[in-house]
């Protein structure tokens, strides 16, 4: 449902064009140092505004709720909420009649019975990742305080994006990782087209956690990749993941994909992306995040009209991202620092 975790559990709610939206945490350590400050740099990160992101620029300001008390976390469930202002819902009113295609408009009319709050895409919107990105602010605090097996703490959680629109990423820049606007500079003549064209555009994220010890990670149904996955798959507009060589494994002979264990226990390359078993090796655990283009586009389409029971033509009005992955690497951190949080608690 709107759940996950296990002792280390986030809740989300609200929507799109709703009053408000927000998070709540449970199992959060009571001690943590936390305010509403800390929450800035990476709501920045996620923030619209550069050239390819949607124009509806919101404050994004936390307001928390419950579970702090003279700057640390109380050990009570953790409450912050956002506030929803800049909302146009007028530009969703046709989608009644003619759902986006891609969009989840149409399947969330058939499963609550044409019940739920379609401005803005409501409860299946973006708009909810970012009390998932608040989340992963205190989450990466959970971690960085973390120890499993020495006394290395696993102290950071690293997204960047490597290609957008089949595009590969100039690595200098994109070990740059968090300002948008730098990053697109890289693909702006694909986004420029884009823009051009009405249309959209996909990109794949990589993330890394370069500090983890080994031991993250519960066989069988709790491998570390599998919560990852789960989590990573909670995005939306996410369409893949694969960890290490990936997919590419699948061409490789075992004698390429198999890590070699080094003098100190930990492999000398990283084939299998940081774990083996479902369980971290000490490697650094890497993975990549397949994003599909933004469903809402300006291109004309074809596709039905329910209230005229024909095919029809359809120009998706409002305001909407040409590439949303542009604002998702700290997203990918956040879903990543969460699942860590919770294996930390589990132990």
């Amino acid at each position: 449902m709107n759940t996950f975790g296990r002792k280390f559990r986030v809740s989300i709610f609200g929507e799109s064009h709703g009053e408000l939206i927000g998070v709540v945490m449970d199992g959060v350590p009571a001690g943590l140092e936390l305010s509403e400050q800390d929450f800035e740099q990476d709501i920045l990160r996620r923030k619209s505004g550069a050239k390819g992101t949607t124009p509806r620029i919101e404050a994004d300001r936390p307001t928390i709720v419950s579970g702090v008390f003279e700057g640390h976390t109380t050990g009570a469930p953790l409450t912050i909420t956002f506030k929803n202002t800049n909302t146009h819902s007028s530009d969703y009113e046709l989608f009644a009649a003619m759902p986006r295609p891609g969009h989840a408009d149409l399947t969330a009319a058939l499963k609550w019975d044409d019940c739920q709050d379609p401005r803005g895409g409501g409860h299946f919107s973006g708009r909810l990742t970012l009390p998932i990105v608040a989340a992963g602010v205190v989450a990466k605090k959970i971690v960085a305080d973390a120890t499993v097996l020495d006394d290395t703490p696993c102290t950071t959680v690293e997204a960047r994006i490597v290609e957008i629109a089949g595009q590969a990423g100039n690595d200098a820049l994109s070990q740059t990782g968090n300002d948008v606007s730098y990053q697109a500079d890289h693909w702006q003549e694909a986004i420029d087209q884009a823009i051009k064209e009405g249309d959209s555009l996909g990109a794949v994220i990589e993330c890394t956690v370069p500090d983890i010890d080994p031991g993250y990670g519960e066989p069988f149904w709790d491998s570390v990749e599998s919560l990852i996955a789960h989590a990573v798959f909670s995005i939306p507009g996410v369409r893949g993941i694969e960890f290490g060589d990936g997919f590419a494994a699948a061409r490789m002979k075992g004698s390429e994909h198999n890590d070699p264990i080094g003098p100190d226990g930990r492999p000398t390359k990283n084939g299998a992306g940081g774990a083996n078993g479902g369980i971290t090796n000490g490697a650094p655990l890497t993975f990549r995040v397949a994003f599909k283009p933004t469903s809402s586009i300006r291109k004309v389409q074809q596709t039905f009209n329910f209230q005229t029971g024909e095919m029809d033509t359809l120009e998706v009005p409002g305001r909407h991202d040409v590439c949303f992955a542009l604002r998702a690497p700290v997203v990918v951190e956040a879903m990543t620092a969460i699942v860590l949080a919770d294996l930390v608690s589990i132990r």
